[in-house]
């Protein structure tokens, strides 16, 4: 085991947390799970598996991130969603690591799935995140929507191999729900800093993501999921300006979360 705190937020988990704490266990004896009031058993299954659960009202996906790492045994967080499975070369990589330098933040690689099929190429054939960092220097914002990790100027990015395989969605009709609820808290994201719907944004962005990652990012050869993923990704681009434009006063009232899982989050934002 490594000094690592493994910090997880959670809401209705319940079929895929298992195989994410099981992975996690063999990096740490330290796994700490933010549950959001979950109703299908995740926190029990967690505890089961060996996990400190601690239940958090819902203040945002960065913010509960915060709240999960407070509780860390450790200054050094990896931070993951429960449907995020390392893989033994990753876990490995983390064994080789010294950290003993707060000023280093780690890099991983992500292997993102549609229902049972890997991912290759597009957007989400090029996903990677920094995930591992020291919470001494380190912390999330606390945006609604496309939380980053806040990094000091001086800070040392390295790149671990090995990768996170993400099970980010089942069907067509989850990726629908995830991508419409994501561009409704970026719509209420871009009211608050009063950034405007201009013409280019609402008619010509979505179209230069549909062909971004469908033609350019080579999203065709992923075949009918490539051309699903590029089309959502454009409508999520075109949705979330109309609201902005149109029904600024919906995208006002406060949206429940939903898992932070998807690899739309963070291959939308424009």
């Amino acid at each position: 085991m490594i000094a690592v705190s493994v910090v997880i937020i959670t809401k209705n988990e319940a079929k895929v947390i298992a195989s994410c704490i099981n992975a996690a266990k063999l990096i740490t004896d330290d796994i700490i799970v933010a549950d959001n009031n979950s109703t299908d058993g995740t926190p029990e299954i967690a505890r089961k598996h060996g996990c400190r659960v601690y239940h958090e009202n819902w203040d945002g996906y960065g913010a509960n991130k915060n709240k999960g790492t407070a509780y860390a045994k450790y200054n050094w967080i990896l931070s993951i969603d429960a449907d995020e499975i390392a893989d033994q070369e990753l876990i490995n990589a983390l064994h080789g690591i010294k950290l003993d330098d707060p000023g280093v933040v780690y890099d991983i690689a992500f292997i993102s799935y549609y229902g049972d099929k890997q991912i290759r190429f597009g957007s989400w054939g090029r996903d990677h995140h920094i995930r591992l960092f020291n919470r001494k220097l380190v912390r999330w914002s606390e945006s609604p929507v496309h939380e980053t990790l806040l990094l000091p100027q001086t800070v040392l990015i390295k790149k671990l191999s090995g990768h996170l395989h993400h099970y980010s969605v089942k069907d067509s009709n989850e990726f629908i729900s995830k991508a419409d609820h994501y561009a409704r808290l970026s719509a209420g994201k871009y009211l608050m800093s009063n950034k405007k719907p201009t013409f280019l944004k609402l008619y010509i962005a979505p179209v230069f993501h549909f062909v971004k990652n469908y033609i350019v990012f080579l999203g065709f050869l992923d075949g009918r999921e490539g051309f699903n993923i590029a089309k959502m990704i454009s409508r999520h681009t075109w949705l979330k300006y109309r609201l902005l434009k149109y029904q600024p006063e919906a995208i006002c009232r406060k949206a429940p979360p939903v898992k932070d899982n998807l690899a739309v989050e963070y291959s939308m934002e424009s």
